[in-house]
């Protein structure tokens, strides 16, 4: 490869002992672990965009990121007794519906951006629940995901506010893998959405972070879509690049230039 990255020289050092392989035309690279045949494929540029932004910190995280998922891919997925370690994650429509090797995983319908998946947690990553997988454990699929949901809404919000432009803006980020995920909890959102003076928005850039917009005026719009636009750049699991109105008990992608003015404006 000409002009090769100095962070794909470094996974190529990192793992000289597994199979590494660029698509040049996609620009992605893949790591397949040597003994178990499975493996992960990155986004090139956006591992070079890392690099840039945070140097040899970023180089840092790609390598245990890539360390931790063949860590887990090492362990036994077993489901029985780790109900209490289920939860839901929010994946892009783009995102892969079967496993590399053909396994289907279990997916439910969002919004027009978003899909639903289910994950057992591992500790520092998680593995995505598929169908084989509850098959041979003998749980029912309605039964997995009511522990997810029980579990989503279990775990706390915290979040950092910030005024900009007269609205305000809360950020959670924990980092705990599940940030984007809790806005699934329903009754927390529609309380959030009875305590705002405007309208609100929400946003999933990335699964690393989830923004609850309250909206008093049209320039909010403009902050919050120049806000997920930044965040979806900078995830390791980008989202969606689109934020969403909540009217109603219910979620749209809005699309920033089209939005009507708020309520009252």
């Amino acid at each position: 490869m000409a002009n090769k990255s100095k962070v794909l020289e470094r996974i190529e050092e990192e793992f000289s002992g597994h199979k590494i392989e660029v698509d040049e035309e996609t620009r992605q690279v893949r790591i397949e672990h040597k003994e178990l045949e499975k493996g992960l494929t990155l986004d090139l540029p956006r591992l070079e965009s890392k690099f840039e932004n945070k140097g040899e910190d970023g180089v840092q995280e790609t390598v245990a990121y890539i360390q931790e998922t063949f860590a887990a891919m090492k362990k036994q997925k077993s489901l029985s007794g780790k109900e209490q370690t289920i939860y839901p994650v929010i994946r892009s429509t783009s995102f892969p519906d079967k496993t590399e090797d053909g396994r289907e995983l279990i997916v439910e319908p969002h919004t027009g951006e978003t899909r639903i998946y289910y994950a057992l947690d591992q500790g520092k990553t998680y593995a995505l629940i598929d169908r084989q997988m509850l098959e041979r454990e003998g749980m029912s699929e309605q039964k997995m995901k009511e522990a997810a949901r029980f579990n989503i809404r279990s775990l706390s919000i915290p979040t950092r506010a910030d005024d900009v432009a007269g609205n305000r803006f809360y950020f959670v980020n924990t980092n705990d893998g599940y940030d984007a995920s809790r806005i699934l909890n329903d009754a927390w959102v529609k309380e959030v959405a009875e305590s705002i003076d405007g309208e609100l928005a929400l946003a999933v850039p990335h699964q690393d972070v989830f923004i609850i917009a309250d909206i008093q005026n049209e320039q909010g719009y403009d902050v919050l879509a120049q806000m997920t636009f930044k965040f979806f750049g900078e995830g390791r699991m980008p989202i969606t690049a689109l934020p969403f109105i909540y009217e109603e008990g219910k979620i749209e992608p809005i699309f920033i230039l089209a939005r009507k003015k708020p309520k009252g404006k």
